[in-house]
């Protein structure tokens, strides 16, 4: 199969991801998130697929699995995975509206990652409609918290990853159009600091502040960061009152290192920090961890397969580790073959300039159904 031949349209693809973009889905807001859900459902359905809606936990959303027909449908196939929820709250879409502007269409999610998803989902279509079968059956899995590090999707994700023989996640592409072979460890952690009320205008003194106990960890926490291994804050809030000092005081912190062992080093660090003094409490609670996926042998002749479709597009993609976590870190790290980075180009992810290259939504669009018609 010739993925040249497919008729791929970047207008019309613009077109259709409008309506998935507009429908702004933040992981925190549950119906935002199946209201998304209801949206690519119906896409699937239309492109031929069959569905099947899996119920959300943990206050997150639901999930869905589109199985596309197949003569041998339980034989290991390809496992196309995505996940539809977005780190921009509902009320995004007045900063930043739908929009095309030359080559770049903005939009909130436009980018990480529902164009990807949207590729994914016209690879099959333009499939069934020129009558090619692949050799194996096509799944696609479409999940609801990746941006938290999928705690109530994690299992899923690896039951349906062991029953596949390939794993393919149309995430951003890399800067260059590169994809991603492996992907850095990458631990999240609960933060409380306790301090003492007191009124602060008439008694301050007779307090002790949680709030600036979580100041002091913040500093120490970030400044543990080496090339190893590295230590951010993201979230904090403390206080009820401007003139009470405050009593409690929480937030979030997450390390990232290339190699297991580093993160395990920081993991350790982070559950060993103390309050700075005997007047006050300072808790680390480990959150969701993605282990290490180092690129391995089934990984990289997967990749080598892509590289073959994109020469034949005209093209060539280079592979690299990367940074930012995925839920390719829990099947690459299973074993099993797993391509990630292979979603549109674009940048400004996570922030009011997220944008995509719309001319990328063909020629990745390609390189999907091309590895979709091919892989055995």
């Amino acid at each position: 199969m010739d993925p040249n031949a497919l008729p791929f349209e970047a207008d019309a693809m613009l077109a259709g991801l409008r309506s998935w973009v507009e429908c702004e889905s933040p992981t925190y807001d549950a119906a935002a998130v199946n209201r998304m859900m209801d949206i690519a459902c119906r896409d699937l359905v239309l492109a031929g697929a069959r569905i099947e809606r899996i119920a959300g936990r943990q206050g997150f959303g639901d999930c869905v699995r589109a199985s596309v027909p197949h003569a041998t449908p339980n034989v290991p196939g390809i496992l196309v995975m995505g996940h539809l929820d977005t780190v921009h709250p509902v009320g995004t879409l007045a900063a930043l509206p739908f929009r095309r502007d030359g080559n770049l269409a903005f939009g909130p999610g436009i980018l990480d990652m529902k164009a990807g998803n949207y590729i994914a989902l016209e690879a099959i279509r333009q499939l069934q409609r020129a009558g090619v079968h692949p050799d194996l059956p096509v799944t696609v899995l479409l999940t609801s918290d990746e941006e938290v590090g999928s705690p109530s999707t994690r299992d899923l994700i690896e039951a349906e990853a062991s029953r596949h023989a390939y794993v393919l996640i149309p995430e951003p592409a890399r800067p260059g159009g590169g994809v991603v072979t492996g992907r850095y460890a990458i631990a999240r952690f609960d933060l409380e600091a306790t301090g003492r009320p007191s009124h602060a205008g008439s008694s301050p003194g007779a307090g002790r502040s949680a709030i600036r106990e979580m100041a002091r960890k913040l500093i120490e926490i970030e400044d543990m960061t080496t090339e190893s291994c590295t230590f951010s804050v993201g979230r904090i809030h403390g206080g009820q009152w401007v003139n009470c000092v405050s009593t409690t005081c929480t937030g979030e912190a997450l390390s990232m290192a290339k190699r297991q062992e580093d993160l395990d080093r920081g993991v350790a660090a982070m559950l060993d920090l103390r309050p700075s003094s005997n007047e006050v409490q300072f808790k680390v609670t480990r959150g969701v961890t993605r282990p290490v996926w180092e690129p391995d042998a089934g990984g990289l002749a997967l990749y080598e397969a892509a590289r073959q479709v994109a020469r034949r597009l005209g093209a060539d993609i280079s592979a690299q580790s990367s940074g930012g976590g995925s839920d390719g870190n829990f099947t690459g790290a299973m074993g099993v073959p797993t391509l990630d980075g292979l979603g549109v180009a674009g940048a400004g992810a996570h922030t009011l300039n997220e944008h995509i290259e719309v001319d990328s939504l063909v020629y990745r669009g390609k390189l999907m159904a091309g590895l979709l018609a091919t892989l055995v």
